[in-house]
């Protein structure tokens, strides 16, 4: 498969994150074609999901495995991103033509029927070529266990982010002596530097892009408000709603203020990164805008999600590698699947280029990575994570963000108040909780989630 054609945004990302990869030393991208016409004796077929500035990073880190590795030819296919590659993924283990290794967003993984769709990672051969356990935080790899086995490889953490404008912040008197974005502890807080913000912001442009009428950023920007406000989802059987609809009422109605206040424009759509390059001075986008930012040569800086309702907390996913079930696993092509997730697991620092925060501890703890500008300064948000519930409808671009997601906006935009908005994800909370996954037709609470 080909890989997407890069839009002028992708084409900034690209060039943004591989002159950070040039400061780690890396070699200059290739076309991956060379496992087609390669000698090696012993290919893996790799699937993922990435374009643009990730794409790039991503073959420059297969082409340095395939110089330290030339006994592998890894063949990589680029699909479309979302529920396209994950339909196809599980046609391909269910058909017994799955890739020998496969790149999901962890909160798929217990959607995909693991056992079935999925093979478990051996983990004593992973070791073998040095990756364990302790290199990751214990919540974020216990996020791909299920029924005590691992079955995704987290490569990275990726978090939405409160991009600010210093220039613009500096006129408005809202930098600290470090040059950063001055704390913000509570409701009040964010909404007098929102005010103090716009006074300092040029004609015609929003004070804040938030991606109003996106189901998905709002699902995230919602999962990261009421996660602060130690909102849960369901119980740990997986057979009753736990949501609370008045924590869910606060966050809600913190969303809509935006609009109601004259701060965010829902006309702006999806045209927030331009805002924001041309001077508006916050954005709330994911970690993957830094390239996009950095390559318009901005003076800006980044933090996670203010933590508004007191405890920190951000919305966040993770890239993972798998195993899409074959029904011979094993052999040569299996354990080559684990050198190269372990090799680019293990050598993360180009996947820094996109904004990524490297799952792997020790690339995380490098003088390296701590220099890196804005990534230094949201890097707490690993331990901070803000993640949807482990069950079979969620995770990136699935069937919760589809059935909740609207549900946020409508408030958001003022066409639903929130307490009636909170109620109706109350009842959409419990519909899903009874539905079968089409995967295995089992519920949730007949699926083995629990880690």
């Amino acid at each position: 498969m080909g890989r997407p054609g890069l839009g002028r945004r992708q084409l900034l990302g690209a060039a943004g994150g591989l002159a950070v990869a040039a400061g780690f030393g890396f070699a200059g991208l290739g076309s991956g074609a060379d496992a087609l016409a390669s000698t090696a004796r012993t290919r893996v077929r790799y699937w993922n999901l990435f374009s643009g500035g990730d794409g790039s990073n991503m073959i420059a880190m297969l082409d340095a495995f395939r110089a330290a590795h030339p006994g592998i030819a890894v063949k990589d296919s680029t699909l479309q991103w979302g529920n396209p590659f994950y339909t196809k993924l599980a046609m391909a283990a269910a058909g017994n033509r799955a890739p020998d290794l496969g790149v999901m967003h962890i909160g798929r993984v217990a959607g995909f029927a693991p056992g079935r769709l999925l093979d478990a990672w051996d983990v004593d051969l992973l070791a073998t070529y040095g990756l364990r356990e302790p290199d990751y935080t214990p919540a974020l790899w216990e996020r791909g266990v299920i029924d005590g086995k691992l079955y995704a490889l987290p490569l990275d953490v990726h978090v939405q982010l409160c991009f600010y404008r210093k220039d613009v912040l500096r006129k408005a008197g809202l930098l600290g002596a470090d040059d950063r974005i001055v704390p913000i502890t509570s409701v009040d807080d964010w909404f007098g530097v929102l005010k103090e913000a716009r006074q300092a912001t040029k004609k015609g442009l929003q004070t804040i892009g938030l991606w109003i009428n996106d189901q998905n950023f709002q699902w995230w920007f919602f999962v990261a408000f009421y996660t602060q406000l130690g909102g849960t989802w369901f119980d740990d059987a997986r057979t009753e709603v736990t949501f609370d609809t008045d924590k869910a009422t606060q966050v809600l109605a913190f969303l809509r203020r935006h609009v109601s206040d004259g701060y965010a424009d829902p006309a702006m759509g999806s045209v927030n990164a331009e805002q924001f390059i041309n001077g508006a001075p916050f954005a709330w986008e994911g970690n993957w805008s830094v390239p996009v930012y950095s390559g318009a040569e901005l003076e800006y800086g980044a933090i996670p999600l203010p933590p508004v309702f007191g405890t920190p907390a951000t919305h966040a996913e993770s890239h993972a590698f798998v195993l899409p079930h074959q029904s011979d696993r094993g052999g040569a092509a299996d354990e080559a699947a684990h050198r190269l997730a372990a090799y680019v697991v293990t050598h993360a620092r180009q996947w820094a280029a996109g904004g990524h925060i490297p799952a792997y501890l020790p690339t995380l703890s490098t003088p390296a990575y701590r220099r890196l500008s804005p990534q230094s300064e949201y890097a707490s948000a690993m331990d901070h994570q803000a993640n949807e519930p482990k069950v079979w409808f969620a995770g990136s671009t699935g069937i919760l963000a589809q059935r909740v997601g609207p549900v946020v906006v409508s408030s958001t935009v003022g066409s639903a108040r929130p307490d009636a908005a909170a109620r109706r994800m109350r009842d959409e909370l419990r519909t899903l909780l009874a539905m079968k996954n089409p995967m295995d037709g089992r519920t949730a609470a007949q699926g083995g989630t629990a880690a």
